[in-house]
C-alpha cells in the first residue's frame, strides 16, 4: 500500500499539478526519498532505525521550525496526543485484540484520519501532526516492548503503509473541503450575473 500511494502522490506532483506551484518540486522530493529510502535501516546501539521514518521526522521538525512560537508548541501538544492514542491502539491490539473488528491498517487510518482533522484545521498542520505523533510513538511503543523483551522493528512498512494511507484520506477530505468551497464562490458568481443581467 505504501507503494502504490507513494507512485501516485509522485505521478500526481510531477505530471499532473501545475508546474507554477512551488510545493510541487519539493514535495515529489520528498516522495520520491522516502520511497528510496524504505529499504534502508541502520543500528543505533543496538536499536534498528529506518532511514525514511527519519527522514519523514526531520523535514516535519524543519517545516515546524519555520512555524511561530505559539503555533509550534500547539502543534508539539497535538503530537503528543497522537502519540498517546498511537501507543495506546497497539497495546489494546496485543492485550484485547477481539475490538480490532476489520482491517487494523483501516482502523488506524480512520481513527487517526478523525483524530488529525479535530486538532488541526490545515493539511499543513494535519500531515505534521500525524508525522510526527505516529514516529515518536513507534519509538514509544518499542521502548515499552523493549521491556518485555518483545522484538519490534521501528518504521517497518506497515508503519509506513498506515501513515500514508492516513496521509491519502486526509488528502482526499481536503480535497472535498476545497471543492465545496470552490463550488460555494462558483454558485456565488453565477447567482450575481445573472442578477445584473436581469
Amino acid at each position: 500500500m505504501f507503494f502504490w500511494i507513494c507512485w501516485m502522490y509522485w505521478i500526481f506532483l510531477t505530471f499532473l499539478i501545475d508546474k507554477q506551484n512551488r510545493y510541487r518540486m519539493n514535495l515529489s522530493i520528498i516522495v520520491l526519498l522516502t520511497m528510496i529510502m524504505s529499504n534502508y535501516h541502520f543500528m543505533v546501539r543496538g536499536v534498528e532505525l529506518p532511514a525514511s521514518g527519519l527522514f519523514l521526522l526531520a523535514v516535519s521538525y524543519f517545516l515546524i521550525g519555520r512555524e511561530r512560537q505559539r503555533a509550534i508548541i500547539y502543534i508539539f501538544i497535538c503530537s503528543f496526543i497522537v502519540s498517546i492514542a498511537y501507543v495506546t491502539f497497539h497495546l489494546f491490539e496485543i492485550f484485547d485484540p477481539i475490538w480490532i473488528v476489520f482491517k487494523k491498517e483501516w482502523m488506524m487510518g480512520i481513527c487517526f484520519t478523525i483524530l488529525a482533522l479535530l486538532l488541526q484545521k490545515t493539511f499543513k498542520g494535519r500531515m505534521l501532526i500525524i508525522v510526527i505523533g505516529t514516529m515518536q510513538g513507534e519509538f514509544l511503543y518499542a521502548y515499552i516492548l523493549s521491556k518485555y523483551d518483545f522484538p519490534y522493528t521501528i518504521g517497518s512498512f506497515a508503519y509506513l503503509d498506515v501513515c500514508f494511507l492516513i496521509s491519502a484520506i486526509l488528502l482526499g477530505w481536503s480535497c472535498l473541503e476545497n471543492a465545496g468551497t470552490y463550488f460555494g464562490s462558483h454558485f456565488n458568481l453565477l447567482g450575481k450575473s445573472k442578477q445584473k443581467t436581469s
